[in-house]
């Protein structure tokens, strides 16, 4: 591990800064639509837009690469995002912003995979599942510090527009200038949808309502916590709140699932996720209670990502896997433009109960249908199971690419080991 971090730091400390500046924007804007008046459902579609930015450039950014290179395109694409930032407060219209998140969402999708490409090339066989771990550690890291810096100056101003545009385009400086070179750029094609659902129905039916989970959580979690009036500081708290419970049970929860049935640990893990969403739609008034809540719901939500993904590889040959990865995403992705939408709707029609209600009639459905799943075909033997790779939901194709090439070294490795005895 310290011999990546040696050559790698650099990337690391990039890649916080980007993200830092993207769980700063994100949130920022749920606070600084309520001071502009915008309305609950107005901001929905503008926390979609995110995502529907975030997809298209998840399929688009490796054309971009390939076509003019690694360079070019974070430099470009980065360069767009610090415009963005500072557009926002200029032109406090929700359907500038809607334009605007499409756009910086298909930005730091492609720099994601751009910034992703050369930390996969900085990492050999032997400290690639290292490097996946740091990323994901400096991913919540940075997340986390973004949600800090909420009270850094007036959310009705400009200073914390300011910040995230500046930190976007100090994250330059340690990527490109790093002594990494720029990697060959290859992308898997992916898998068909009809096949994807064929092997693994349970991992595309849960990855769909997992991505209006996460969107729900990532895009309107800011927007429900000023609609019912928290003060900035317990508004911050409370985000990161969901981002500290991944980061505590991503880990504990991957250790059990290369132990048991994962469908079982699936269907207990949602059903936990949908009965905290449940709690907080009834008791959400106890400010200790919402934090408790988002920590469940974040510490349950976030972990499913990996779970399902390695719940699909068990049906997968090894061949298979890396086409899979280009379908979840996509589902996931598909999912996660229509979360803060309806989500929105609900909060229109419910007020801040709708925030939770709409978790909950996400997660409670999984487990159901995991329980389902799991009278359908016999459990695979838990020696016989593919391994777990902590993952995020905002992952792009490249790292989950590089997780599912993790995951088919280590069968290999097992198999071989197995000859030999």
């Amino acid at each position: 591990m310290f011999q990546f971090l040696s050559s790698a730091w650099a990337l690391l400390l990039g890649m916080m800064l980007l993200m830092v500046g993207n769980g700063l924007q994100g949130t920022l804007l749920g606070v600084r639509g309520e001071i502009e008046g915008f309305s609950t459902f107005e901001m929905s579609i503008v926390m979609s837009a995110y995502f529907v930015g975030f997809l298209g450039g998840s399929r688009m950014a490796p054309d971009m690469i390939r076509r003019v290179g690694h360079v070019r395109v974070f430099a470009a694409l980065a360069s767009f995002i610090s415009a963005v930032l500072i557009l926002y407060p200029t032109f406090a219209n929700p359907w500038v912003w809607v334009a605007g998140r499409i756009v910086i969402g298909f930005c730091f999708s492609g720099v994601y995979v751009t910034a992703e490409s050369w930390m996969n090339n900085a990492a050999t066989n032997e400290t690639r599942g290292q490097a996946l771990s740091l990323y994901m550690i400096v991913q919540m890291i940075g997340i986390i510090a973004a949600q800090a810096l909420l009270l850094a100056a007036d959310p009705s101003g400009f200073v914390l527009f300011v910040i995230p545009s500046v930190l976007v385009s100090i994250s330059f400086a340690p990527i490109l200038l790093s002594i990494s070179p720029t990697p060959a750029f290859e992308s898997t094609k992916p898998m068909s949808l009809k096949e994807l659902v064929g092997y693994s129905p349970l991992g595309a039916v849960g990855m769909f309502l997992l991505g209006g989970v996460f969107s729900a959580q990532f895009g309107m979690s800011a927007v429900y916590g000023a609609q019912i009036g928290l003060s900035l500081t317990k508004l911050s708290i409370f985000v990161a709140s969901f981002y500290v419970g991944a980061t505590l049970f991503q880990y504990p929860l991957g250790w059990l699932s290369d132990r048991m049935d994962r469908r079982v640990l699936i269907m207990g893990v949602a059903l936990a996720g949908g009965v905290g969403a449940v709690i907080g739609m009834m008791f959400g008034e106890n400010y200790f209670v919402l934090l408790g809540v988002a920590m469940i719901i974040g510490g349950t939500s976030n972990p499913l990502y990996s779970l399902l993904i390695a719940h699909t590889n068990d049906f997968l040959e090894l061949e298979d896997m890396a086409a899979a990865s280009g379908g979840l995403i996509f589902i996931n992705g598909m999912g996660a433009i229509a979360g803060p939408i309806i989500t929105g709707w609900m909060m229109t029609a419910l007020g801040g109960p709708g925030f939770f209600l709409m978790i909950a009639g996400l997660l409670i459905p999984m487990a159901a249908y995991a329980g389902y799943r799991t009278t359908r075909r016999a459990a695979i033997a838990v020696e016989d199971t593919g391994s777990f790779a902590a993952l995020t939901p905002g992952s792009s194709p490249v790292v989950v690419e590089v997780a599912q090439e993790i995951a088919i070294e280590t069968a290999l490795e097992e198999e071989e080991a197995e000859n030999a005895a």
